[in-house]
């Protein structure tokens, strides 16, 4: 029998407190970091990419060791503890080199408990609620993302290391959550691969690559919103960060709450048309930026916010169906650390396209050509991806059918 839906919900919510703590520090990076241990603003930055560093490296790792040897609650739990830990480590480092040390390890444990949470959810019941299940727990997590800067922001206000402090309370909280309601579901009596065996059964479907791609060209394009979108704002328009907070806001929130309702979607339409069809519009939007007013940029980062949800939950499920379930949670593994390196190469990416492309003369001349760049990425991968997964969704038709 599969979970009850209090319990996916409550699953929903670890998954939300998991990613809380990843955002807290940022609105206040030049206090915790750059004023504390006297450094640059490329070393006060690498604070930020570390931890992704650290969650891509380990994510295939960790969904490795949980598809053999199970425990998956206890490793959630084990995890979360350990990220508590690493953000009072945080408070506490007495310089630079240890601090980031630190940080690349909370990067491990929070995707690790991540990775967890995303298979056993996506086991929670059968394959026809996949889609809704899902839309809940990524729907949290982009909450998480979503609500943990401006909570920092408020937090911060204390002094520079409540933020981390909070974190690790968070943390805590999300470790005992887990405890009371993560549930495996079937599993723990079943043989499992040995770790020699996983390699050649995720070689043995490569498609799975495709909806990888997918994860890491669209935290790609989120890295140039975090980061060229704020200094195209700032350096062309003047605006100022009380009114760039919200316009990131408006773009995260519409991502998470719809990414339930499009779950559902999901399972009773195309994947593959939702994936490839939410990514050309993703796309376009993110090509045009450039050309909206600042005024409008509101109702483009709501339009946004609502694109990404069509295609990210279809990501999701378009990985459980194409990783045998013996595989599930290293797949999901690799679906967080694609995603991660997207996070890690965007805002390099956009940074050098900017440089590369600016006019002296026309100051919009760089942004437009990023821009330009991340929304081609999406449309050119919607485009060359549409037709093997419209086969690959005929073959699962045909599978499914009775003999």
């Amino acid at each position: 029998m599969g979970w009850r839906t209090w319990r996916i919900v409550a699953a929903g919510v670890v998954a939300f407190l998991t990613l809380v703590p990843v955002t807290l520090p940022v609105p206040i990076l030049r206090e915790l970091v750059q004023e504390r241990f006297a450094v640059s603003d490329f070393l006060t930055s690498l604070f930020m990419s570390v931890n992704m560093i650290g969650a891509a490296l380990s994510a295939p790792i960790a969904g490795a060791l949980g598809d053999r040897f199970g425990r998956r609650p206890a490793i959630v739990v084990g995890a979360l503890l350990l990220d508590a830990l690493a953000f009072v480590g945080l408070a506490l480092a007495p310089h630079f080199g240890l601090f980031l040390a630190i940080r690349f390890l909370e990067g491990c444990t929070h995707i690790v408990a991540l990775s967890m949470v995303l298979s056993l959810a996506s086991g929670a019941r059968g394959e026809a609620y996949r889609g809704r299940i899902m839309g809940m727990v990524g729907g949290g997590m982009l909450l998480g993302v979503a609500i943990g800067a401006p909570l920092g922001s408020v937090i911060g206000r204390s002094g520079p290391l409540a933020p981390l402090y909070a974190g690790a309370a968070v943390s805590v909280g999300a470790a005992l959550l887990a405890a009371l309601v993560l549930r495996e579901h079937g599993r723990e009596s079943e043989s499992r691969p040995g770790l020699r065996a996983i390699l050649p059964l995720i070689r043995s479907t490569p498609q799975v690559a495709l909806p990888l791609l997918f994860a890491f060209a669209d935290r790609f394009t989120v890295g140039f919103y975090t980061t060229t979108f704020t200094l195209y704002l700032r350096n062309v328009h003047d605006v100022s960060s009380a009114h760039i907070g919200p316009l990131i806001a408006v773009f995260m929130l519409p991502f998470a709450l719809f990414s339930v309702p499009f779950g559902w979607v999901a399972e009773r339409g195309s994947l593959a048309w939702l994936l490839c069809g939410g990514s050309l519009l993703y796309g376009l939007g993110t090509a045009s930026l450039t050309w909206w007013h600042p005024d409008a940029l509101m109702w483009l980062m709501f339009a946004l916010g609502i694109t990404a949800a069509v295609m990210f939950v279809p990501s999701l499920v378009m990985t459980t169906k194409l990783s045998a379930e013996s595989v599930r949670t290293t797949a999901l593994g690799a679906f967080n650390a694609a995603g991660s390196l997207g996070f890690i190469v965007g805002p390099m990416a956009g940074g050098l396209v900017t440089e590369l492309a600016m006019d002296p003369a026309d100051p919009v001349s760089g942004y437009r050509a990023a821009f330009l760049v991340a929304g081609a990425s999406e449309i050119a991968l919607a485009t060359l991806a549409l037709v093997p997964l419209r086969r690959l969704e005929k073959r699962f038709a045909v599978e499914a059918e009775p003999a």
